[in-house]
C-alpha cells in the first residue's frame, strides 16, 4: 500500500459548477474502438464517436456531497459523499457526468441523508474525510486510497485508464493474504475468488446472476457501477493485483468500508436495495406441478398433499396453462380445455383458483417474456406513462413515442424478429404487468419468472431506449423483477411473491430467485451460497427428491421448492421411505418457520442472509473459504449437504437428531439413513423458536409459539412477527420479541421479554412452550418467581418442557436450578 495517505492535509478543495447536459435519446451503434485493448479483453476496440458517452446524463445539480477534481494529466474525478462509509466515484475526460442503467431506472437508490465531511489538500493530495473513513485522492492522476477512520490503508486504486466514449482499466492493490467474496452467480466453482477472473454477463445455465459487487476480508466493498459487459480478473494475471475492465463503459463505481462483512452487506443493501421480505407462504413450500396437468387433475393434487399430511402452500402451474404454449405476448389466456373458466363469470369462489383458496392453497403462474420493458421504464421518467402508473421520482425520459408498438413481441410481423415498428395505425405498448392484472383479479397470487428471453442474447436488437443490447442485457432481468413486484404490489395492495432465474445487482429488492434449469446438487449450493454474499437473500433451487440427500438440502434453504416440470415425482409416487422423508422434512420446515422468517426479517433490514456460507459466518478462519458443502442456516442451524463430513467451528454443537454433543473444533462424520439426508447441527445458545406444524400458513404468526433451547454462558434471539402478507411492514407494523438465555453454574435463566410494536390482527398475548435441554433434571423450575410443578421432563432427550401462559407486553422469566 502507499503511505500517501498519512500526508499532511490543510487546503480546502474547491467544488466544480454544474456541467451542460449531454445528449442521450435513442442511441445506437457500438462502440468502434479505443485503439488499444484494455486489460487483455477480448474484441474490437477503436475510437468511440466524438461527443458520446458510454452513460445516461446525470443532470441533478450538484451540491456540496459532490466534489469534482481536476486531474493533472487531463480530465476529472468526481466524488459523492453518500455516507460515512460510503462514497461514489465516477471520472470524466470532459467533465460531463454520466450514471448507468442502474441509477436512471431507479434500482440503485438516489436520496442520502447528508453525510458530514471535511477536505483538505497537502503536496497534491485531497482527502476527504467523514466520521468513519477518509478517502485520498492524488490530484496528479486520479488514484486513490480508501481508509479507515484511524487512517488504516484498507485499499488503493492505481491511476485509472479511461476513455471519453466508454471503455475503462481501473486496478486495485492485494495484499498477500486478502480474500475477496461476492460476484453473485458468476461461477459456482468457489465462493472465495481469489485467483480467478470474472466476465459479468447474464448466461443461461452458467451465470444467471452475475453481480459486479467485491467484499475484501480487510474491511471494503465495491460495485462496479455498469450494466455493460465487464470483467473482474481477482489476481489471476497479476496476484497482487484486482484489474476491473470493460470496453463499453464510462468509469463509476462505489467505494465502501466497514469493520466485517456483516458491516459491509449492510452498507452495500442499504444503496442497491435490502432484499425483499417475501409473504410469510412464500417462506414455506412451493409445488409446480406436472406442465400438462389440467385443473382437475390440479385440484386432485392439492387434496393429496392435505390427505397425507404433507405440508404445501403454493401450487405452480408451467407454460402449459396458457392456450399458446410460451406466449410471451400480452395477449395470453388460459387454456380452454384444461383450465376452463366461464366466461360470464370469469373470477370468484366458483371458479377452480376458488376452490384451490378453500383449501389453503395459492396459485403461481409461469411467464416468460421478451417485452421491450425500457419504454416503460423511460415512459415513468417523462411522466407519460399510462393511467395509474406512479412516475419516478428523478430523471428525464428519452423522446418514447406514446403510440410505440413492437412487433416483435405481441403480433409478430410477417418481415420478421428485425421488423420496424408499424407507423400505421400504432398501438400503444402497456406496461407490462398490466395484463398480467386480470389474472391476479381471478386469485393468481405469485409468478415464476422463467431464464427464457431474459437471459438470452439478442446482438441485433435495438432496445427503445436507445440501448444496445450490450448494454440492456444485463439491465433487462432486473426492471422485469423490477416491473412485477412493483406492479404486483400496487394492484394487489400486499406483498408479491415473484420468482425468477435472471438478475443483476439490485435485483434483491424486488423478486426471490432459483438457480434456474440446474438441479438441486452442489452447484446450486455454491450459486446460493455466493448470492448471500452478495446481498441477495432470497434463492432456492430446484429440490432433487429422488434421494434423500436432496430432500433434505431442498427443504433447508431460504425458501424451498419443487419443479416437478414434464415428470411423476409427486412426492407420494416417490419411494416409500422418500415419501416418508419428504413428509418428515416438510413438516420439520412448517415447525421452523418463526426462526426462518425471523431470520428473512433481518436479511430485510441489514442485507444479512438467511443461508450463509461458512466464511461470512466465522470470517476469521481462512480454511473456510473450501467449504462448499456446509452453511449456517440463521444463526444457530448448521446443515450439510452432499458431503461426507462436516467441520464443526470452535464452541459446543448440538446434532439436531440423536442430541449428541460435540466440542468444536472437529471434524465429524455426516450419517445418511433412509430418513435423513445429511447433517443438521444446533450452536450451543441456540434459542429456535417453532411452530406446531400445520398444513398451511396464512399468518406471520401464532398463537402458540415453542422454543427449543441450548442453554450456553448467554444467547439471545429476536422473534420477528407481522400480518405475513401486507406492506404494512415497511411503515413499521410489526412486533419483535427478544429471547435471552444465561446459564450461572446449574442455573438456567430464559427471558421472554416484553413484545414491541403492534401490526393488524395482533393478539393481545399468545402462549410460549419452552423445551430446555439441561445435563440433568432441574430440582425446581419458577416462572416469573412462582414455583412451576406441572412441568414435563424426557429422559431420553434431557430435555425438560415448561408451559409459559400469557406471554405479550410484559416479559416473562422461567428459571431452572
Amino acid at each position: 500500500m502507499s503511505d500517501f495517505m498519512n500526508r499532511p492535509v490543510c487546503c480546502n478543495l474547491s467544488e466544480s459548477r454544474r456541467r451542460p447536459r449531454v445528449s442521450r435519446s435513442f442511441r445506437a451503434g457500438f462502440w468502434i474502438g479505443l485503439g488499444i485493448f484494455l486489460g487483455g479483453l477480448a474484441g474490437t476496440s477503436g475510437a468511440a464517436e466524438a461527443g458520446k458517452t458510454a452513460g445516461w446524463a446525470d443532470t441533478a445539480p450538484l451540491t456540496k456531497q459532490n466534489v469534482v477534481l481536476a486531474l493533472g494529466g487531463g480530465g476529472q474525478v468526481r466524488v459523492d459523499v453518500l455516507a460515512d462509509r460510503l462514497f461514489r466515484i465516477r471520472y470524466s475526460k470532459t467533465g460531463e457526468w454520466t450514471e448507468s442503467g442502474l441509477n436512471r431506472y431507479g434500482v440503485l437508490a438516489a436520496d442520502f441523508p447528508e453525510a458530514a465531511f471535511e477536505k483538505a489538500e497537502a503536496n497534491g493530495v485531497h482527502t476527504l474525510a467523514t466520521k468513519q473513513a477518509k478517502l485520498a485522492i492524488r490530484g496528479s492522476d486520479g488514484a486513490i486510497t480508501l481508509a479507515d477512520a484511524a487512517g488504516k490503508p484498507l485499499t488503493e486504486q492505481a491511476a485509472p485508464q479511461y476513455q471519453a466514449g466508454g471503455g475503462y482499466d481501473v486496478r486495485f492493490a492485494l495484499s498477500n493474504d486478502e480474500r475477496l467474496y461476492g460476484m453473485g452467480d458468476v461461477s459456482r466453482e468457489n465462493v472465495m475468488r481469489r485467483g480467478g477472473a470474472y466476465e459479468f454477463w447474464v448466461l443461461n445455465v452458467k451465470a444467471y446472476i452475475p453481480i459486479p459487487v467485491v467484499f475484501s476480508s480487510r474491511g471494503w466493498g465495491l460495485l462496479m457501477n455498469t450494466t455493460w459487459r465487464n470483467t473482474i480478473d481477482v489476481g489471476k494475471s497479476d496476484p497482487q493485483r484486482m484489474i476491473c475492465t470493460a470496453r463499453r463503459s464510462d468509469l463509476d463505481y462505489y467505494l465502501f468500508c466497514g469493520p466485517d462483512y456483516r458491516s459491509l452487506l449492510d452498507t452495500y443493501t442499504s444503496f442497491s436495495g435490502r432484499p425483499a421480505l417475501l409473504p410469510i407462504w412464500g417462506y414455506a413450500f412451493t409445488y409446480v406441478c406436472n406442465q400438462n396437468i389440467d385443473a382437475f387433475n390440479l385440484l386432485n393434487e392439492a387434496l393429496t398433499f392435505r390427505r397425507e399430511r404433507m405440508p404445501c402452500d403454493v401450487l405452480g402451474l408451467e407454460p402449459g396453462w396458457m392456450s399458446k404454449f410460451y406466449d410471451d405476448s400480452t395477449e395470453k389466456a388460459w387454456h380452454p380445455q384444461r383450465f376452463p373458466i366461464p366466461y360470464w363469470a370469469p373470477k370468484g369462489p366458483h371458479t377452480f383458483l376458488g376452490a384451490l383458496k378453500r383449501k389453503g392453497f395459492k396459485l403461481s403462474l409461469w411467464l416468460c417474456c421478451d417485452y421491450d420493458l425500457g419504454v416503460y421504464e423511460e415512459q415513468l421518467l417523462s411522466g407519460r406513462a399510462p393511467s395509474g402508473a406512479k412516475p419516478a421520482a428523478k430523471g428525464a425520459g428519452v423522446n418514447v413515442v406514446d403510440g410505440f408498438e413492437d412487433q416483435r413481441l405481441s403480433k409478430p410481423s410477417k418481415a420478421g424478429k428485425g421488423a420496424a415498428p408499424a407507423t400505421s395505425e400504432p398501438k400503444t405498448l402497456e406496461p407490462w404487468f398490466e395484463h398480467l392484472k386480470k389474472f391476479v383479479d381471478q386469485g393468481v397470487a405469485a409468478f415464476k419468472l422463467d431464464g427464457s428471453s431474459q437471459v438470452i442474447e439478442h446482438p441485433k436488437r435495438e432496445w427503445a431506449n436507445g440501448m444496445s443490447d450490450e448494454e440492456m442485457h444485463n439491465l433487462y432481468p432486473v426492471i422485469y423483477a423490477k416491473q412485477m413486484a412493483r406492479g404486483f404490489e400496487e394492484h394487489a395492495g400486499r406483498r408479491s411473491m415473484i420468482y425468477s432465474a435472471g438478475g443483476y445487482a439490485g435485483v434483491q429488492q424486488f423478486v426471490a430467485t432459483w438457480a434456474g434449469d440446474t438441479g438441486g446438487g452442489p452447484k446450486p449450493l455454491a450459486s446460493m451460497l455466493n448470492l448471500g454474499l452478495s446481498g441477495h437473500s432470497n434463492h432456492s433451487c430446484d429440490m432433487t427428491v429422488t434421494d434423500v440427500e436432496g430432500i433434505h438440502f431442498g427443504f433447508l434453504q431460504t425458501w424451498a421448492q419443487q419443479n416437478n416440470w414434464d415428470y411423476w415425482y409427486q412426492p407420494w409416487l416417490l419411494e416409500d421411505v422418500h415419501t416418508e422423508a419428504f413428509r418428515e422434512y416438510g413438516r420439520l420446515r412448517y415447525r421452523l418457520l418463526p426462526y426462518l422468517y425471523s431470520a428473512a426479517a433481518e436479511a430485510a433490514a441489514t442485507g444479512y442472509p438467511v443461508m450463509r456460507a461458512m466464511p461470512l459466518a466465522y470470517p476469521d478462519d481462512p480454511a473456510w473459504d473450501g467449504s462448499l458443502g456446509q452453511y449456517m442456516l440463521g444463526d444457530f442451524l448448521l446443515v450439510s449437504a452432499y458431503v461426507k463430513e462436516v467441520r464443526l467451528p470452535k464452541g459446543d454443537w448440538i446434532d439436531f437428531w440423536s442430541g449428541k454433543r460435540l466440542e468444536g473444533p472437529a471434524t465429524t462424520a455426516v450419517q445418511i439413513t433412509p430418513t435423513r439426508g445429511g447433517a443438521l447441527w444446533v450452536k450451543s445458545g441456540a434459542i429456535i423458536p417453532t411452530w406446531p406444524a400445520c398444513d398451511h400458513v396464512e399468518k406471520g404468526w401464532s398463537p402458540e409459539v415453542g422454543l427449543l433451547v441450548y442453554p450456553a454462558a448467554r444467547s439471545s434471539f429476536t422473534l420477528y412477527e407481522d400480518d405475513g402478507e401486507s406492506l404494512g411492514y415497511r411503515k413499521g407494523q410489526f412486533a419483535r420479541t427478544v429471547l435471552t438465555c444465561e446459564t450461572s453454574g446449574r442455573s438456567v435463566r430464559l427471558s421472554i421479554g416484553g413484545r414491541q410494536g403492534a401490526y393488524a390482527g395482533m393478539p393481545a398475548t399468545r402462549q410460549f412452550t419452552a423445551t430446555i435441554h439441561l445435563p440433568a433434571r432441574p430440582k425446581t423450575v419458577a416462572l416469573d418467581g412462582t414455583a412451576v410443578t406441572d412441568f414435563e421432563w424426557n429422559e431420553a432427550r434431557s430435555a425438560a418442557t415448561v408451559k409459559i401462559p400469557e406471554c405479550g407486553k410484559a416479559p416473562r422469566v422461567l428459571t431452572l436450578n
